[in-house]
């Protein structure tokens, strides 16, 4: 699986837009928001699996050893709390996996990990939306994700990786012909499996965004 790596705040693992702090992509599908909690000091780039995990942001996952269970809800969890991780955020981490591809290649599927950060919060204006919120302005404007190219830039004012998104252009009647025959394809779906397994980085979670519609 190719996976875009945020590390530094720019995109490391895509072919045709290496190390760059801006990348014009089309997201093809996404997944549920999920979470994670790591015991002791959260370090990105470590090869292990998390302490505790829902797939669903409600329960820990059936897969979760019950003596690492943190708690039987998560809306009960110490570690869902405000204040309880580091830099005043919650230690049980929020995420979602999006299947992209680039502009400019549109058979190569990466996945993209969005930080709770980047998810949640209110538009500082049109062309800085976190990831909710850009789903609602699509969801408004009756245009499903896999038929524009989005950009994805860094909020450069965020001591962490933080992402912004806003559409660039409609697509092609070919290039949406296309992107709507992956949506579905092997690769789309790896991308947006839920897996906590340690991998290497090749250069790289709430119910589906609301307004999040996937062409079919």
């Amino acid at each position: 699986m190719r996976r875009v790596s945020l590390q530094g705040s720019k995109f490391t693992g895509l072919d045709h837009q290496p190390d760059s702090t801006v990348a014009d992509v089309i997201i093809v599908n996404a997944a549920p928001v999920s979470r994670s909690y790591y015991a002791g000091e959260y370090d990105p780039n470590a090869r292990r699996l998390p302490t505790c995990w829902s797939k669903d942001t409600q329960r820990p996952a059936p897969e979760v050893p019950d003596s690492q269970k943190q708690s039987l809800r998560c809306m009960d969890c110490s570690n869902n709390i405000r204040g309880s991780g580091s830099g005043g955020g919650r230690a049980c981490r929020f995420g979602q996996r999006l299947a992209i591809v680039e502009e400019r290649a549109l058979k190569t599927v990466y996945q993209l990990q969005v930080p709770a950060s980047s998810i949640f919060g209110k538009a500082v204006s049109k062309s800085s939306m976190p990831l909710q919120a850009y789903a609602k302005f699509l969801s408004g404007h009756g245009t499903p994700s896999a038929a524009v190219v989005t950009r994805i830039s860094f909020d450069v004012g965020s001591p962490v990786p933080k992402l912004f998104f806003y559409p660039q252009r409609p697509l092609e009647e070919q290039e949406l012909i296309l992107v709507r025959s992956m949506v579905d394809s092997d690769d789309t779906l790896a991308a947006i499996a839920f897996d906590v397994t340690p991998h290497t980085r090749e250069g790289s979670p709430f119910t589906a965004t609301e307004g999040f519609t996937i062409a079919n």
